[in-house]
């Protein structure tokens, strides 16, 4: 999300900087007129750490008073506001996930309230927070990407794929349950999970314990993953929770047919209208799950239908327009 608007702003001509509060590392290209800056590493709780990652903060904002501040990050937001105190500096904050998951409610709810605006991504987010709150937000939905791959066209491979971080929100024991299922009337499927994580390995034995260790691959990180999946028979979201998910959005940009669990904060519900661009399962229903892959493996006209629908959604969340609501904001 971010690298996606960052790049966008400067091809708009917007001088644009990442300012990341916990490393330097980058996952995503970006345009080489992007500042990027690093106030600092892991504090691993280090107050020493944590203050002169403050300092550095501090110092880069007066240097450059004239930007405005996205935040992007619930604990960043706070060291936003902590690093500006006195500078009466504009922010714009982002909330990226499922409020209700969140720790540490208190602490959100009161540097937000230093924020001149709040964005949601669905309207169920919004009426999540305090009415205070509420009378900041406006929802915003995430953008996809334009080097987007065009859907396939031809005969999809045997791969059921999903893409996100090997961590409980995912809820990948959900998807590999319901393939195991799944895969007793359909041998020659198989899982192909892409994304990194402390539960790979946690994972790896559930598939094995299942007996469909051979079916299940674990791709890790992928450079060039939409060129990898576009081909595949399906894209699976399983998560208990999720803002509006960008690994979705993309999957029915491409024209894969997707199945999305109906989780809070019902970004799923705002992309996926069922049965006609994608399939809606309850949270945690092994046996709906299990049946929603069915129904798309089984008919190759109700796949199609749905993919073609799918594709539509790149025009509805395009960059340019996500950006220049940001740019109104």
């Amino acid at each position: 999300m971010i690298s996606l608007l960052a790049n966008e702003f400067v091809r708009q001509g917007i001088s644009t900087a990442i300012l990341s509060f916990a490393g330097s590392q980058q996952a995503y290209q970006l345009d080489p007129r992007v500042e990027t800056v690093s106030a600092g590493e892991v504090s691993e709780g280090s107050m020493a750490v944590r203050i002169k990652r403050l300092a550095n903060m501090r110092a880069y904002f007066k240097k450059n008073e004239d930007y405005r501040i996205f935040s992007f990050s619930t604990y960043g937001t706070g060291f936003v506001v902590l690093s500006t105190l006195f500078m009466k500096r504009d922010m714009v904050v982002s909330e990226r996930i499922d409020p209700e998951s969140c720790d540490h409610k208190l602490y959100r709810n009161f540097f937000y309230l230093f924020a001149r605006r709040l964005v949601c991504q669905t309207q169920d987010c919004v009426e999540c927070f305090p009415k205070i709150l509420q009378k900041k937000a406006v929802v915003i939905g995430n953008p996809v990407s334009p080097d987007i791959p065009p859907r396939f066209e031809g005969e999809r491979k045997k791969r059921i794929v999903t893409a996100g971080r090997l961590e409980p929100q995912k809820n990948h024991h959900l998807l590999i349950e319901a393939f195991a299922a799944f895969s007793r009337e359909h041998p020659d499927y198989t899982l192909d999970i892409y994304g990194k994580g402390y539960l790979e390995e946690e994972l790896k034995q559930d598939a094995g314990q299942r007996g469909i260790a051979d079916k299940v691959i674990f791709h890790g990180f992928c450079e060039n993953m939409r060129e990898e999946i576009r081909d595949s028979a399906m894209f699976v979201l399983s998560s208990d929770y999720e803002g509006l998910s960008n690994s979705l959005l993309e999957a029915m940009a491409m024209g894969l047919p997707v199945i999305s669990t109906d989780c809070p904060i019902g970004g799923s519900r705002v992309c996926i209208q069922n049965d006609r661009n994608g399939l809606l399962v309850p949270m945690r229903d092994v046996s709906a799950l299990c049946a929603a892959m069915s129904k798309i493996a089984e008919n190759s006209k109700y796949s199609q239908n749905i993919s073609k629908n799918a594709e539509k959604i790149r025009n509805q969340y395009k960059i340019s327009e996500i950006a220049r609501k940001y740019i109104e904001l």
